[in-house]
């Protein structure tokens, strides 16, 4: 994928997004909304960035074998059950971004639920993909 990050300087300064990505490839990849499931169906960690971490983990680990990489995601929507949770942690939470994904930030958005699939679960990405 070739992906243009589009950051006018018209508004805020994002921090760890962007506010439009432009992909050119070939091939769409949907990835459907990954929690902090071990591969025994079991929610993994107790604190929101353990399950962040893992979730993350599990969309690039689908990524992946769809033959993409996380410079290829275009969108990535993040649900969690505590926003407030989610703003104090943001600092933590990019590290964790950063480390696994590196710096090519997809548009994202964070949205606020009632609550996820799995009851215990704190937090859920979805997101796709362009590949070349």
């Amino acid at each position: 994928m070739t992906a243009e990050r589009v950051n006018p300087p018209d508004l805020s300064p994002p921090t760890g997004f962007s506010h439009a990505v432009v992909a050119t490839g070939t091939r769409l990849v949907f990835l459907a909304g990954q929690t902090a499931l071990d591969p025994d169906g079991r929610i993994t960690g107790q604190t929101l960035p353990e399950q962040f971490e893992r979730a993350l983990g599990n969309l690039l680990t689908a990524l992946h074998a769809a033959g993409g990489t996380p410079a290829d995601l275009a969108r990535v929507t993040v649900y969690t059950t505590d926003l407030t949770a989610y703003r104090a942690r943001a600092p933590e939470l990019g590290r964790i971004w950063r480390r696994a994904a590196g710096r090519d930030y997809p548009a994202m958005a964070v949205v606020e639920v009632t609550r996820l699939w799995d009851t215990e679960a704190l937090v859920e990405l979805d997101g796709f993909a362009v590949l070349t």
